[in-house]
């Protein structure tokens, strides 16, 4: 606890007429007497000290009445002044006389002082500062003055100074102002601010380190490692390339080209080969040919790449799947195929076998299409043969059962038959009609012809009927017409679906040549003399941005959940 001085106060200013008391002559002191006596000066306490660090001139002096060492006394300023005025030996003549007449305060003098001493003056009294600052055209108790002054006290110009031998003068010490409570409670603040300014700032450090600390735990050591997997341990891996295309036969003429696909057509036969490399089925096909199990498993390829000698089926293939990379571009219609191996000969034999497959799957969809087409029109060409043939075989049962090789030739023959009796008995009929047209006919005449037209009408009457109704127990003719008429239109349309079938498939086997499928290479697999994989600079940093983002989203989850729990 800081206890305040109480000092007394004094109205040091005298009154207007009373006058300065005159000088009194004063004989000659020794030598020892007449040399100004130094005084020490005390200096406040620390904690009387302004806030500043700088203490006025004249805020302490000491007792004379204890040898210049005794406690601090706190003079009137008329006693101070009285005491300058005793001195007539530091006062340079009538004009420091006319100056004491004027009745100056003991304020007066002293910043008459102070400004002497600013200004580097040299006095030796009160009252002489106040003679040398007029001589120099300074009003020392004008206000410009005296504010400057104050702002020179303010910027540290009111430090206490010891003047040189012989121009110490003995001075009232004030005490020293105490710090006010604004300014306590200020300098509280401004360390308080300054001590939590330090405190984040310490925080950010801590919390800047940590995070360094977890990138590098998090991200910078995984890449690292990967770095070093990739640029130092990895088995270097030979790409070879090759690009295909599969095409049709083209037409045989301008105008069957016109009714043929585009290249287009053919993506169902690239996606199937396509799928059919990419497949379970290839790789053994290449592990039986080429030892592609055994070539992954050598010691030489590294840990991670390297295929274990009792691997089961899946690893194997997901290995292949790893190292044949095939890709189809329906905008150019080309299989784009890329093979990896531990040495550039093993890719191209890897590429070249696989290419192989492709060709014989290709003459495979190709082969099944032709067979299907050819197949399905041999068949219905040997029907209609076959039916043929049964239909003439029953045309000829009919003619040989009914003992006719026509029915048209018999049913005309009947016919014509039929005519000419019909004709001959309209001739006996007219002459049997004359020979009764006479008076007395003759009977021996009459009766042959009357026989003749009864054997007519009834061979008449017999043909006739055997034309709609049988002989016995043979068919009619009629019948006999009808069946052979039947066998005959059988046999006729027969014979036209034999033609059909025989149009069709030639017409299919033309089509099936002209729907032949082959694979055409466009880009033959090269052995590469520079390694493809690993790219280890570009897979280190994707590496990187990887565990970069991985821990990026950690984080934001983690902060996430955080600001909802403290919520």
């Amino acid at each position: 606890m800081t206890m305040k001085l109480k000092v007394e106060r004094y109205r040091l200013s005298p009154p207007a007429e009373v006058a300065a008391p005159e000088l009194q002559p004063v004989s000659p002191a020794p030598a020892a007497a007449a040399a100004p006596r130094v005084v020490p000066q005390r200096v406040a306490p620390a904690a009387l000290r302004p806030a500043s660090g700088q203490i006025p001139d004249d805020a302490f002096a000491p007792d004379p009445d204890e040898d210049g060492f005794g406690a601090q006394s706190y003079l009137p300023e008329a006693k101070q002044t009285e005491a300058a005025v005793s001195n007539p030996d530091a006062m340079p003549g009538e004009e420091i006389d006319v100056i004491r007449k004027e009745g100056l305060t003991g304020r007066q003098l002293r910043i008459a002082r102070r400004m002497a001493q600013k200004h580097n003056l040299p006095a030796t009294s009160d009252f002489d500062a106040v003679r040398l600052l007029r001589q120099a055209g300074i009003d020392p108790f004008g206000r410009s003055a005296v504010l400057e002054l104050v702002e020179g006290d303010a910027e540290g110009s009111r430090a206490l100074t010891v003047p040189p031998e012989g121009e110490r003068l003995p001075q009232t010490m004030k005490p020293a102002p105490l710090p006010s409570t604004e300014v306590k409670a200020e300098d509280s603040h401004l360390a308080e601010v300054r001590r939590i300014q330090a405190d984040l700032v310490a925080r950010r450090r801590r919390r800047f380190a940590l995070l360094w600390a977890k990138l590098a735990v998090f991200v910078f050591l995984p890449t690292l490692i990967a770095g070093w997997y990739f640029f130092a341990v990895a088995t270097p891996m030979y790409t070879a390339t090759s690009k295909f295309v599969i095409q049709q036969a083209s037409a045989t003429s301008s105008l069957a080209g016109l009714f043929t696909g585009t290249s287009f057509a053919t993506s169902q036969d690239s996606v199937a080969v396509q799928n059919f490399l990419q497949s379970n089925d290839a790789m053994q096909r290449l592990d039986q040919d080429k030892g592609f199990r055994a070539h992954f498993s050598d010691p030489s390829v590294d840990p991670l790449q390297r295929l274990e000698s009792d691997a089961t089926n899946s690893a194997a293939y997901a290995l292949y799947t790893k190292f044949v990379r095939v890709s189809y571009d329906p905008t150019e219609g080309l299989i784009n195929m890329e093979v990896s191996a531990a040495s550039p000969q093993a890719a191209v034999e890897f590429s070249t076998a696989l290419i192989g497959y492709a060709e014989e799957r290709v003459d495979q969809l190709s082969a099944t299409l032709r067979g299907d087409q050819e197949t399905s029109a041999k068949e219905a060409f040997a029907d209609a043969t076959a039916k043929l043939n049964d239909a003439q075989r029953h045309l000829v049962d009919l003619q040989t059962k009914y003992k006719t090789l026509s029915s048209e030739i018999e049913a005309g023959l009947v016919t014509s038959q039929i005519a000419a009796l019909d004709s001959q008995l309209t001739q006996e009929r007219l002459a049997i009609a004359q020979m009764e047209a006479n008076a007395s006919p003759n009977q021996a005449r009459m009766a042959p012809v009357k026989s003749r037209i009864a054997t007519l009408e009834s061979e008449i009457a017999r043909l006739r009927s055997g034309l709609t109704e049988g002989e016995g127990t043979g068919p009619s003719l009629a019948t006999v017409q009808s069946d052979l008429a039947m066998a005959t239109a059988e046999v006729a349309t027969r014979q036209m679906m034999l033609a059909q079938a025989t149009t069709a498939m030639e017409t299919s086997r033309i089509e099936a040549a002209r729907k032949t499928r082959y694979l055409e290479l466009a880009v033959r697999p090269v052995a590469p003399d520079t390694a493809s994989y690993p790219k280890a600079f570009e897979d280190t940093i994707v590496v990187m941005l990887i565990f970069l983002g991985l821990y990026l989203m950690v984080s934001m989850t983690i902060a996430i959940l955080r600001e909802q729990v403290s919520g």
